[in-house]
């Protein structure tokens, strides 16, 4: 029993430390993975209280306090989730009546550069039909292997790579003035574009795909939260109808993307719905939301769902968005305080700097 009580101290402490960790601003990789794992923090805190309490042992002070502070973590992890739960208020309204012209409807999908299997995103983009299909991880066979969908999808930007950071948006509806850039690493491609709905209303779509913050990947997160607070600052305060989509390689209560969303004045559409957790599709205690849509308060949503496997590590996400004049009256827009443009500011001089150094 001694043992087991050691055991549970160590898990524990080990909890604790996962959840005060991310507290710091600091960007090395051991520091930001604490922002991922918080559901799981969660239920492995409450696990570990529980145990100890039915396991019966002597309740002096320390234990007390081991207690206390796992009742603690478990209250912070479940806090920072909670705008992706259904108990609280939505950010982005329904769209009660759609109108087909207006609504742009987006499947996302990390396909996994070493996944063969095609035709399961072939057959998914055939039921869906989604007016702009963005793919993350694409190679040369990827895209010789999706030939077929050009066709239906016409317009179409295409940078596949090697290094499992290729990115590809096919388009049903006209792109306008399409450009491929290298925000902040010179193989990390992102794109930027005008969609012309059906309607002849302009809107303006950006990809992003950052390296997360991972050995062999990266071992530190600056290069990933420059990007997204770059991203987030050149459409900060537009007045044209704006999507940031993509495999953010972040999950929405983080820090960074929370900055990110403050900074950009972006929605996001799952506040209040749920997760939609697209990572990892294979291991369910292991999953997080990384794939993300955010917009601008013209559009209302007219849908959301997390679609089956193809049998990459991501599920694909589905958004539709119905782009609304009336939206922008209704929805109130985050806003980035005076400490927060000075921090979103810091972040990126830090990666300017970082990256000379090396």
């Amino acid at each position: 029993m001694f043992i087991i009580q050691i055991i549970i101290y160590l898990i524990g402490l080990l909890l604790i430390i996962l959840t005060v960790l991310p507290l710091l601003k600091l960007d090395a990789w051991w520091i930001r993975i604490g922002d991922f794992p918080r559901l799981q923090i969660a239920f492995l805190c409450g696990l570990a209280a529980a145990i100890f309490l039915v396991s019966g042992y002597p309740l002096g002070w320390f234990e007390i306090t081991f207690l206390c502070l796992l009742a603690i973590c478990t209250l912070y992890q479940f806090y920072c989730v909670l705008p992706y739960t259904i108990i609280y208020p939505k950010q982005v309204e329904i769209a009660a009546s759609p109108q087909p012209e207006n609504v742009v409807k987006i499947l996302i999908s990390n396909v996994l550069i070493d996944n063969k299997e095609t035709g399961k995103l072939l057959k998914l983009i055939k039921e869906v039909s989604p007016d702009l299909v963005l793919l993350a991880e694409p190679d040369e066979r990827w895209l010789r292997d999706l030939a077929e969908i050009e066709k239906d999808y016409p317009y179409n930007v295409k940078y596949p790579l090697d290094n499992a950071y290729g990115m590809a948006l096919y388009s049903r509806l006209e792109l306008e003035n399409p450009q491929l850039k290298f925000m902040v690493e010179d193989d990390i491609p992102s794109i930027h574009t005008g969609v012309r709905l059906d309607s002849g209303d302009l809107i303006k779509l950006y990809c992003v795909h950052p390296r997360p913050p991972m050995p062999p990947e990266n071992d530190r997160s600056t290069e990933r939260d420059a990007e997204l607070i770059l991203v987030g600052r050149m459409v900060k305060g537009t007045e044209t109808p704006t999507i940031i989509a993509g495999d953010l390689n972040d999950v929405a209560w983080s820090r960074t993307t929370t900055l990110f969303q403050k900074i950009s004045n972006l929605l996001d559409p799952r506040i209040g719905r749920g997760l939609y957790s697209s990572f990892h599709a294979k291991y369910f205690f292991i999953r997080f939301p990384l794939d993300h849509v955010f917009h601008t308060n013209h559009f209302r949503l007219a849908d959301i769902k997390r679609l089956p496997s193809i049998g990459s590590d991501h599920f694909p996400l589905y958004v539709a968005l119905s782009y609304e004049k009336t939206a922008e009256l209704s929805q109130e827009k985050p806003k980035a305080d005076a400490d927060e443009e000075r921090e979103s500011i810091e972040m990126i001089e830090n990666a300017k700097d970082k990256l000379s150094e090396d």
